[in-house]
Parts: C-alpha cells; structure tokens; sequence
C-alpha cells in the first residue's frame, strides 16, 4: 500500500478519533502497519545475525504512536506520497528515530 493510499484511508476514519481502529478500516490500517514491522525486525535481524551493519538500530521491543506514524507519512510531500510504500516509510521512520552510533 502506498503512503497516499494509507493517508486517504486514514482520513476518512480518522474524525472517528480512539474508535477508527475498531472499524474495519482501521483494523486494515492497523495490519499493514503491524506487517511492516514485523518485515522490517526480519530484516533487521538477518542483518544482526549475518554480521552485517543495519540501516538502524532499534530496540528490540518498541511502540508507535498512531499520531506519530500519521505525523511521518504527512512529512512526505504529497507529490511523493503515491510512489512510496507503507514499509519504505516504515524503513524511514526507524532510521530517524533510531540511528545507529558512528
């Protein structure tokens, strides 16, 4: 799913407030963005367990808020938005918030 296809979708739930993610909807967001993760951690580990650098370095466990993922897929411009994927923007958000040492 693209970031602007993840936008629309949200937008339309989100006047919903705490109970869009009881909505069909919301769950459907709420799984793409949980698979992303949990694509994300795999690749990460394989990265670890190969002895490669990662592209970040996150803790091993972590939360989300949804105000902070919807904040970072609004960050892109909206010209950009349809051709960047919901796990790009996921890789993205986790080198931000979790650089790895020099």
């Amino acid at each position: 799913m693209s970031v602007a296809a993840f936008l629309a979708r949200a937008g339309s739930i989100e006047r919903l407030g705490p109970l869009a993610l009881a909505t069909p909807q919301g769950h459907q967001l709420k799984n793409e963005v949980v698979a992303a993760g949990k694509r994300y951690k795999a690749r990460i580990d394989a990265e670890r367990r190969a002895g490669r650098r990662t592209t970040s370095c996150p803790p091993e466990t972590g939360s989300l808020a949804p105000e902070e993922w919807l904040a970072h897929l609004r960050s892109y411009p909206a010209h950009l938005r349809s051709r960047i994927s919901v796990y790009a923007a996921f890789d993205a958000l986790m080198k931000k918030r979790y650089p790895c040492p020099a």
